[in-house]
């Protein structure tokens, strides 16, 4: 449990994970308990391999367009399919994070061999769990192999596009970072796009947490970053909540690689875009929303 909406992220790490209320939250620390009804479940089957400039945040865009932000409203999606494999840690994380935009209670991955080489790394035993007879209220299908960049358009997370078809619209800021594309891995794919290279206007990188920002430091990652002209804030949310580091005047636009698009969420007045790190980093290049040659 978590008093954060997008506590469900961590269903990456085969946990049923949920964000409750501060009222539910307080009322657990001081009874040690809970009360959830079971949630139905839909089935994601991911077949395929990702491939070109694709990357698991078009493939949660994909989902959510699918689905619809109330589409999945409080039930389980449980992404299955011999594509799950292929996905990793930090992308299953993306993922799940988003699973709550579709109104889903939690998003899950069953712990296989990515999972347990992740925990490994951080001093934590584990096996892979035992997949068991499914009952599925429903199921879509995702192929992999045919994803493309995506990008979410204002007002609704729902409201998805071909990157192509909204490429050429001038923006005003970028934004990488947060719970859903902060990671080291989105970290690195937006250094290997910018190295040598200036972005064309403002451009906001947060890591997601202190180990990732120690370990893009060690590794070179974050200085490609500040040689891009990026500029490098403390972990945390930075502006995807409208509250500080980075928030949006008035008529401005972002194209941000958060979770949700709503009116006046980052800044009274302002418009967001939602997108990959790979669709954000060349649009920092060129000044405007861009198509993504690799990821």
């Amino acid at each position: 449990m978590g008093a954060d909406s997008h506590t469900c992220t961590l269903g990456a790490l085969g946990a049923f994970a949920t964000g409750v209320g501060a009222t539910d939250m307080a009322a657990i620390w001081a009874s040690g308990a809970t009360w959830f009804r079971v949630p139905e479940t839909i089935a994601v089957n991911l077949t395929g391999r990702l491939g070109g400039p694709a990357e698991p945040k078009d493939v949660a865009l994909a989902c959510v367009a699918r689905l619809g932000m109330e589409g999945a409203t409080y039930r389980a999606l449980e992404f299955v399919g011999d594509g799950a494999s292929g996905i990793s840690m930090d992308g299953r994380l993306t993922l799940c994070n988003m699973a709550v935009e579709t109104g889903a209670k939690t998003g899950i991955f069953y712990a296989d061999a990515v999972t347990v080489r992740h925990l490994a790394g951080h001093g934590v035993a584990a096996s892979p769990q035992a997949v068991e007879e499914p009952r599925y209220e429903r199921e879509i299908a995702i192929d992999l192999s045919g994803i493309v960049p995506l990008v979410a358009v204002p007002h609704r997370v729902d409201t998805v596009r071909e990157a192509e078809d909204v490429a050429g619209t001038p923006i005003d800021q970028v934004f990488v970072g947060t719970c859903t594309n902060g990671r080291y891995e989105d970290l690195a794919r937006l250094a290997r796009i910018v190295r040598g290279r200036k972005v064309a206007v403002r451009t906001l990188v947060v890591p997601a947490s202190r180990a990732v920002l120690a370990r893009a430091i060690a590794t070179g990652v974050l200085a490609d970053i500040v040689d891009a002209g990026c500029m490098v804030a403390p972990p945390g949310c930075g502006p995807c909540l409208g509250a500080h580091e980075g928030v949006m005047g008035e008529g401005e636009v972002c194209l941000s690689t958060a979770n949700r698009n709503f009116k006046n969420r980052m800044g009274v007045g302002a418009e967001i875009y939602l997108s990959s790190v790979a669709t954000a980093a060349v649009s920092a290049l060129a000044g405007e929303i861009a198509v993504p040659e690799v990821a």
